[in-house]
């Protein structure tokens, strides 16, 4: 059985974040990732646009310059590739991380291709991998998508997207513009003030001119083979459908969580796992978090700008930790 002295589950930009501390620090560890690297950003929308401008999305002081103010998916995604490089990071890849239990010796992690002990042990996951499920007939048919990858299969499609926040606003956009024939239900009352700014006018204009149709104080009720079914203010709605993106959010493994022992609290729209803000560690004594799994539901609250000085907190409380010993 290998033995790393820091083990960080998760290549994410928080996760890697974290290696380059433990890099630079001289501490032995390793990056276990289920699939490449930001696996979560190559998920993204292909034409995906950050929100955040190329400086805030910068790790370990490495430099992320683009001719925009605002990086897209793909300069992302070479960035963080040219990160690994640079700091040489210890990482295997497609290697999914099974289960792990606390030790007197401290942490055993085992794997689909083996098994590790660490003294320390990083959880930096994040949430996209679980998405978050209807609670109506029809929702597991295979014609019900919670990811957006592009437009162009769905050309003179008939398409129902649910949701109101960024991720339902670029897919509608992306699908109009393919030529699909879209609706959008959402069961707030109003925009979410989460939208990225210079698209929600792009998608008021197309609904203005009739290109997309859109429901407020909508929920659904049913989802069929040929068509769905809705309420709304005006009444119930059943419209002919043939794919639908279910885009209501995303939240961390918490079944994961739980089985390593992490307690989980009521925070605002849902459960975060039970830590220190100033150090990150859980309740469990060496094992701690970074990202957006930290604030449980509500992602808002913790994204790759704020996520990614997780792990500068981490590596202090270890190596003050080390020195005590």
């Amino acid at each position: 059985m290998k033995y790393y002295e820091t083990i960080v589950v998760g290549a994410g930009p928080c996760g890697l974040a974290a290696a380059i501390e433990l890099e630079q620090n001289n501490i032995e560890y390793l990056v276990i990732e289920e699939g490449n690297i930001v696996n979560a950003i190559y998920n993204y929308p292909t034409h995906q646009t950050f929100f955040s401008s190329s400086e805030k999305l910068a790790i370990g002081k490495f430099p992320f310059i683009t001719e925009a103010h605002k990086p897209k998916r793909n300069q992302a995604l070479v960035y963080y590739r040219e990160v690994v490089k640079h700091y040489s990071l210890n990482i295997n890849t497609y290697e999914r991380v099974t289960s792990s239990r606390k030790t007197e010796e401290g942490f055993t992690v085992e794997t689909s291709k083996g098994q590790y002990m660490c003294t320390y042990l990083i959880i930096a996951t994040g949430y996209y991998g679980q998405p978050n499920k209807l609670d109506v007939p029809g929702a597991g048919k295979d014609k019900v998508f919670h990811y957006f990858k592009e437009a162009h299969p769905f050309f003179n499609q008939h398409v129902l997207i649910i949701g109101g926040k960024n991720s339902s606003v670029d897919a509608a956009i992306e699908l109009e513009k393919a030529g699909s024939h879209v609706t959008i239900v959402y069961r707030g009352d109003d925009y979410s003030k989460s939208i990225k700014p210079w698209i929600l006018p792009q998608l008021k204009s197309l609904i203005k001119h009739g290109k997309v149709d859109h429901y407020f104080n909508a929920e659904m009720i049913d989802i069929k083979d040929d068509t769905v079914i809705f309420s709304t203010d005006e009444g119930t709605v059943e419209i002919k459908n043939d794919f639908v993106f279910a885009m209501i959010g995303y939240h961390p493994d918490y079944r994961f969580l739980k089985s390593l022992g992490i307690e989980l609290e009521e925070y605002k729209n849902g459960l975060s796992p039970v830590h220190d803000s100033a150090t990150m560690e859980t309740n469990v004594e060496d094992l701690y978090i970074a990202g957006v799994i930290a604030a449980g539901n509500d992602a808002n609250m913790i994204v790759i700008e704020n996520g990614r000085f997780h792990g500068g907190r981490i590596i202090k409380d270890i190596l003050k930790k080390k020195s005590h010993k």
